[in-house]
């Protein structure tokens, strides 16, 4: 049974910083892509930023630049550095392969950000 487990989230200022981590069980992590989805209230959920297991990775318009996604496999982990944080950014943010797999939604973590 594969699960993902978002952390990491808070209240931050604008032009803040947060670092996000998704940690999965299971072996199914190391083999596939990895990405960070986010859902604003009254919006649908979106794709920010993936990476395949070879570390390359892709960005939305909307945050390049100011976000970074990296993976320790050895970990099964996925974090999501967010620089120059703005108030559009606010959203619950959730990690999923990618494309996503709607079995492996997790409760996601909440992102604040402040004007």
């Amino acid at each position: 049974q594969v699960q993902l487990v978002e952390s990491g989230g808070g209240l931050v200022q604008a032009g803040g910083s947060l670092r996000l981590s998704c940690a999965a069980s299971g072996a199914i992590f190391s083999f596939n892509l990895m990405g960070w989805y986010r859902q604003a209230p009254g919006k649908q959920r979106e794709l920010v930023a993936a990476i395949t297991p070879g570390r390359m990775t892709n960005y939305a318009d909307s945050v390049k630049g100011r976000f970074t996604i990296s993976r320790d496999n050895a970990k099964n982990t996925v974090y999501l550095q967010m620089n120059s944080l703005k108030p559009e950014d606010t959203a619950v943010y959730y990690c999923n392969l990618n494309p996503s797999v709607d079995r492996f939604w997790g409760q996601g973590t909440q992102v604040t950000v402040s004007s």
